[in-house]
């Protein structure tokens, strides 16, 4: 691109994202002012706004980078991670969100605390903000900064090093994010993950339509038949036992890292607690279960696209992607994209950022050491607090570049250290009155430790089946360790009842989900 076409590129990514930015403004002006309105956006959210937040906050660039470079890398099957996600989000919709709303919480480990205790409590708030400041909100920032970097070949166009090119886009996207995430609150998360989330389904299904169309030569028909006939195991989506994600996984370890993210993750339920009702947040999670369907073709198809242009000659696998949107996409649509692609990165890490101080504020500082804090010093210190955690994962997120692996490895092997006991504790919590605190803490204690020794097991595989038999441990440990003297259930805080939503999108997103792989 030339110096004139960036500047266009910048100037039309920068009217569409002051056009999102502006109508987030007119819609939360003045609704911040409490803690209700800052934390859980007023408890006034919609469907759809809950939809378009989960979708933009869970794919992100980390998701069109990672997920590429393994189709790039090896085969599709790596898209067992995104189609069996469908069944977390339907035990999400149908069981734990009704719990969740019956019970006024703000955050999981409140949740928690009332089931167990509040050592529990932060347990899991520390198991949060290590996960989310030392691995995932880094990983957001750096694959946004991989694709810009693609993009505009910014090192030759300013004329500095590669390195330090990684360090000036992540704080610039950073820095952006933060004050986003900071001064807005939830609600402008999610009205801004809404709009851009539109603009994500349109590049993510136009992307693989352009791909194709180069790759066969301006025909479409062409490119589908040399994808279909030439490296025919790109397109294999049942995982070997020699693949990353083998087919046997999805059984194991897959279910509880899946439920995990969609049902105890909080910066992916803080939305979904924000519901204006518990209606509003069922169709809202099942809507993005929907989405969530379509990740193969606008997430994987470009990776496969990608290996056939360009063979195994590409420096990263996490260059797959944005290599290929730098040779297909029209000049006049790469404005709009870019603001789309910072779109999704400063959605999903202000939705962490903002998550991550609500944690902070509730459970640590008003938990621990000012139980009578107001509104006002709660909104304080969560600003306070997501400045601090956002200096750290800026600093933290260009030593990524280090990865050798790619991205998509790096986030899930990391990300076992707390997924699992988390989970678990939620599960064993939910379905039995019996199990005390001290069992909880013993595997959370137990999972960190032998996850960490068991580390050197360098594939995606040994982390899953581990994660399966940690989970499967950690649950029997618990019904071991079951006398009639843990806390009682969460309702003892006050309960409200709430209609439930119509079940049939759960049925469809389930036999979609068969569909995919048959």
């Amino acid at each position: 691109m030339i110096i004139g076409g960036i500047g266009f590129t910048l100037i039309s990514a920068a009217f569409f994202m002051g056009l999102v930015a502006w109508y987030s403004y007119i819609k939360t002006k003045g609704e911040v002012s409490d803690s209700a309105g800052y934390f859980l956006a007023g408890r006034g959210l919609t469907g759809a706004f809950i939809a378009g937040s989960l979708l933009l906050t869970n794919l992100s660039a980390e998701q069109l980078v990672g997920l590429n470079g393994q189709a790039y890398r090896t085969n599709l099957s790596n898209m067992a991670w995104e189609v069996t996600a469908a069944f977390a989000i339907i035990i999400m919709a149908t069981y734990l969100l009704p719990k969740y709303l019956g019970g006024n919480f703000t955050t999981l480990p409140e949740f928690l605390s009332k089931r167990f205790d509040e050592g529990v409590r932060q347990y899991t708030v520390l198991l949060f903000m290590l996960g989310y400041i030392l691995v995932t909100a880094p990983s957001m920032l750096y694959s946004g900064a991989l694709a810009v970097l693609q993009l505009f070949n910014v090192p030759e166009l300013f004329g500095i090093s590669y390195e330090a090119s990684v360090w000036i886009v992540i704080w610039i996207i950073g820095i952006i994010g933060a004050i986003y995430a900071i001064f807005g609150g939830l609600k402008a998360v999610a009205i801004s993950d809404t709009l851009n989330g539109v603009g994500l389904i349109i590049i993510g299904l136009l992307v693989p339509i352009l791909g194709l169309i180069a790759l066969g030569d301006g025909n479409i028909g062409d490119g589908m038949k040399q994808i279909a006939t030439t490296n025919t195991e790109k397109m294999n989506s049942i995982g070997t036992e020699k693949d990353s994600v083998p087919f046997g996984t999805i059984f194991t370890g897959m279910i509880f890292a899946n439920l995990f993210y969609w049902a105890s993750n909080q910066y992916v339920i803080q939305r979904t607690l924000g519901a204006k009702s518990l209606a509003e947040g069922q169709k809202g999670v099942l809507i993005s279960g929907f989405y969530k369907l379509l990740v193969p073709l606008t997430m994987m198809i470009p990776g496969v696209i990608a290996f056939h242009m360009y063979g195994d000659g590409l420096k990263s696998v996490d260059l797959a992607y944005p290599s290929l949107i730098s040779d297909v996409l029209p000049n006049w649509m790469s404005g709009f994209f870019l603001a789309v692609l910072l779109g999704a990165v400063l959605s999903s890490f202000n939705s962490l950022l903002n998550s991550a101080a609500t944690m902070f504020a509730l459970d640590i500082y008003k938990a621990r050491f000012n139980s009578v804090a107001d509104d006002g010093k709660l909104i304080s210190v969560s600003k306070i607090a997501g400045t601090l955690l956002a200096i750290v994962s800026l600093c933290i997120a260009p030593l990524l570049m280090n990865a050798p692996e790619g991205l998509w490895d790096l986030i899930r092997r990391f990300t076992g250290f707390f997924n699992i006991p988390i989970i678990a504790i939620l599960l064993v919590g939910i379905f039995t009155k019996r199990v005390p605190s001290l069992a909880a803490k013993v595997v959370i204690i137990f999972h960190v430790i032998t996850y960490y020794m068991s580390s050197g097991a360098h594939s995606t595989c040994s982390v899953l089946l581990f994660q399966s038999i940690s989970s499967t441990f950690t649950q029997f440990y618990s019904w071991l360790k079951s006398p009639s003297c843990s806390r009682s259930d969460s309702g003892n805080r006050e309960r409200r009842h709430i209609p439930s939503a119509p079940k049939q999108l759960s049925t469809w997103c389930h036999g979609n989900t068969h569909c995919l792989y048959l």
